[in-house]
């Protein structure tokens, strides 16, 4: 029955990602220095040289990359290098702050 609760809890926690992690974008501003260095200030990418536009993505969406890049489930070696040192509290307030780029 424990179990049972728990997957039922993890499930539900899936499912509302950004509700359940709201992050701090004033503390996801100081961290997204860096990425503005490939992705620009502004988040508005360098097609050149194909780093993707992030304003207008929405903080679950963000959250949801950083860790599937820190965890390798998506192949990128520039972005595990990125997030590797990067917290669970690191990368949710850098989600809420890329969503509020326009």
């Amino acid at each position: 029955m424990k179990k049972t609760v728990i997957a039922a809890a993890i499930v539900m926690a899936s499912a509302c990602g950004s509700a359940i992690a709201a992050g701090d974008p004033a503390a996801g501003k100081v961290k997204f220095a860096i990425c503005a260095g490939c992705h620009g200030p502004t988040g508005a990418g360098n097609e050149a040289l194909k780093y993707p536009k992030l304003a207008g993505r929405d903080a679950a969406f963000v959250s949801e990359q950083l860790r599937a890049f820190k965890s390798g489930a998506r192949d990128n070696a520039t972005m595990k290098a990125m997030t590797a040192g990067l917290s669970e509290t690191d990368m949710d307030n850098l989600a809420a702050y890329v969503a509020t780029l326009n």
